[in-house]
């Protein structure tokens, strides 16, 4: 049921019914969000539009409350332009960046909410509201969720496919999530002192197997992406390096190898 309202107009009064659904869509407009997200990026003009209007449309309530900070990496694309031209329809923001672990812990930084959640340019995510409701009924520290390439070969999907077994199986062992969608409380995140700058590939698994197990989930469903990565590299060279990775998890010297995962 809703509540009555009356007002008085000239030299009559009126009634007026208000919707629980109606005050509920008021409230959400006031009040300020518990998120914010980070997305690191150079030269991604070509991939922003499509992030930013999948960002606006989604069914977070606060999301246009919700500060997005682009730590921008001296892009010569003409990015933080595109970034800016969606300040009508979320509270968009360019920082400085550099790599990813830099310029997400400089977004992080500035963050002054309970969750800060990182991005990558080239997602697709439709799961923020689920993912920050998990976060918070469970009082998780960390949330992450399974990654698909809907346009790409049968060698993108089978290796994204060992992504999230992995993923899956880190549950029982040492937490994995994926920087393409990592949620962080950010008490939790201060305390563990954020992405190893000095990492240039998997900082987002040593940062993410410090989280307790009790603390870590992986919402259901997935965000969607491209296959670049392996277009960039080569399947092989990528599976070699996930592998190596997930047998040393234990040896902090192979994270602060140069692997020339950004050459």
């Amino acid at each position: 049921m809703g509540s009555v309202t009356t007002i008085q107009v000239g030299g009559s009064i009126r009634v007026r019914r208000t919707s629980q659904s109606a005050k509920k869509e008021c409230a959400s407009m006031n009040t300020a969000s518990d998120l914010t997200i980070v997305i690191p990026a150079k030269n991604e003009a070509k991939l922003f539009p499509r992030l930013l209007t999948s960002l606006a449309s989604q069914d977070y309530p606060q999301m246009r409350n919700t500060k997005v900070l682009v730590a921008d990496a001296n892009s010569t694309d003409g990015t933080p332009d595109i970034v800016m031209s969606f300040r009508d329809r979320l509270d968009v923001g360019v920082i400085p960046g550099g790599l990813p672990s830099v310029g997400r812990n400089a977004g992080a930084a500035l963050a002054d909410t309970r969750y800060v959640l990182f991005i990558d340019a080239d997602v697709h995510p439709a799961l923020i509201r689920r993912a920050v409701e998990l976060a918070q009924r469970k009082n998780l520290h960390c949330v992450t969720t399974n990654i698909i390439c809907p346009d790409g070969g049968s060698m993108d999907r089978l290796l994204y496919f060992g992504n999230n077994l992995f993923q899956q199986l880190s549950r029982i062992h040492h937490p994995f999530s994926t920087g393409m969608f990592m949620l962080f409380e950010k008490r939790r995140f201060d305390e563990l002192g954020g992405f190893h700058e000095q990492v240039h590939f998997a900082e987002d698994y040593l940062l993410s197997k410090q989280v307790a197990r009790s603390k870590f989930a992986i919402v259901r469903g997935g965000v969607y992406t491209t296959n670049r990565r392996f277009q960039k590299m080569g399947h092989l060279r990528v599976a070699r390096l996930f592998l190596k990775t997930a047998f040393n998890y234990w040896n902090e010297r192979h994270f602060l190898r140069d692997h020339d995962y950004w050459a």
